[in-house]
């Protein structure tokens, strides 16, 4: 019994559309969309981590150019006979929106442009790859749909019910074009969909790596090289299933071999780099160190904790003030009750000397009255003694 595949996954019609003279690629926005999305998340992931909003989008000026140009460089060095061969086109080699980025080289490249980048405003490097690690190869799965609508980097003919139609395309002059131009309808072959076997391990490694960063707590770039080990892995079997021309040693595509090194490498550093993960403290620059003038994501946060900062100066200085003032208060009101207390005590003083001199009258006016009763008294008793002798 034979089983009927009754469908497989068909390829996009067209990966181009025009907006009067402009073409508008799918390649182009893919990549695109990637770039933003691994901005936009990794600013999360790094604010997260007690660094300052804004430094990824700081570092990415100087990251992304470098990436595109070591994705290209590294394609057309690996691919050269397509653009230097006998048959190849030298003016090719520049015209990126045709599709062609080895990871490799933008990873390389763009590593050294995120190093400039650090160095510039103050950033240790390895925290910075930590936290945009995940986003990094989120945006590679982004990036592969380009590859979809390129109808390009494709596995071997299979008969699998996930199998890829591959369509021809012609151009407007009815040549053939697979790349830039519209499908007729008609299947050329189906293949392994080695573009959707690449996403999918990319976002299961994301998810991976978000779980093993939250548990873990991993810093000093291992979870970058755990990344780069993890992608490395993935790469190395998916190259082998690929069946467009590349150039091969030993009859294995060198991406392979690549791919082999750099995991190798990656395990290396994850083994012997720091352990732990860096302090917010370490992360976060101060002011002085952050002069370049070309600052964009950074000068938005910067802006609103200077204005925060000065609000709450202010608040500071007037509530010191106020407190000052009733400081004063305090101590003139105190002021003027020990004058009045210095000036109450004279007239205690001369109604104690009246009252003193009071008394001793008093006691000198009884005296005499005293005395004469008494002389009185003794008058008597001499007289009753007479009377009784």
């Amino acid at each position: 019994m034979t089983l009927r595949v009754l469908a497989y996954i068909p390829s996009p019609p067209q990966g181009v559309w025009h907006i009067g003279p402009f073409p508008l690629r799918a390649y182009a926005l893919c990549i695109i969309l990637g770039i933003i999305v691994a901005i936009w998340w990794g600013e999360r992931r790094w604010r997260d981590r007690g660094g300052q909003q804004g430094a990824i989008l700081d570092v990415a000026m100087f990251a992304v150019p470098f990436g595109l140009v070591g994705g290209r460089l590294y394609h057309v060095a690996t691919d050269w006979q397509k653009y230097f061969g006998p048959d190849g086109d030298p003016k090719a080699a520049l015209e990126i929106w045709n599709g062609g980025l080895g990871i490799w080289g933008a990873v390389l490249l763009g590593g050294v442009g995120a190093w400039i980048g650090c160095r510039v405003y103050r950033i240790p490097l390895p925290a910075l790859g930590d936290a945009i690690a995940p986003p990094i190869l989120l945006a590679q799965a982004i990036g592969r749909l380009g590859n979809y609508f390129n109808q390009e980097l494709y596995g071997r003919k299979t008969d699998l019910p996930w199998g890829l139609e591959i369509f021809f395309r012609y151009d407007d002059n009815l040549k053939p074009d697979a790349m830039n131009g519209v499908s007729n309808g008609v299947v050329d072959k189906v293949v392994h969909p080695t573009f959707l076997y690449e996403l999918i391990w990319n976002v299961l490694i994301v998810v991976l790596l978000v779980q093993l960063d939250k548990r873990y707590r991993i810093g000093h770039g291992r979870l970058f090289a755990l990344y780069v080990a993890g992608y490395s892995f993935g790469r190395f079997f998916v190259e082998l299933m690929r069946d467009d021309e590349a150039t091969k040693i030993a009859g294995i595509r060198i991406n392979s071999f690549t791919s082999a090194l750099v995991f190798l490498a990656a395990i290396a550093y994850f083994v012997f780099a720091t352990k732990g993960r860096e302090t917010a403290e370490q992360l976060q620059p101060s002011k002085e160190q952050r002069p370049w003038p070309w600052q964009i994501g950074a000068v938005r946060a910067a802006n609103a904790a200077a204005v925060a900062n000065a609000t709450s100066d202010t608040v500071v200085l007037e509530r010191d003030s106020a407190a000052e003032t009733d400081g004063a208060t305090a101590t003139d009101t105190l002021e003027t009750d020990e004058s009045s207390e210095t000036d109450a005590e004279p007239d205690r003083d001369a109604d104690s000397a009246t009252d003193s001199d009071a008394d001793k009258t008093a006691e000198t006016s009884t005296d005499p009255g005293t005395a004469s009763t008494t002389a009185v008294t003794s008058t008597s008793e001499k007289s009753t003694d007479s009377d009784k002798s």
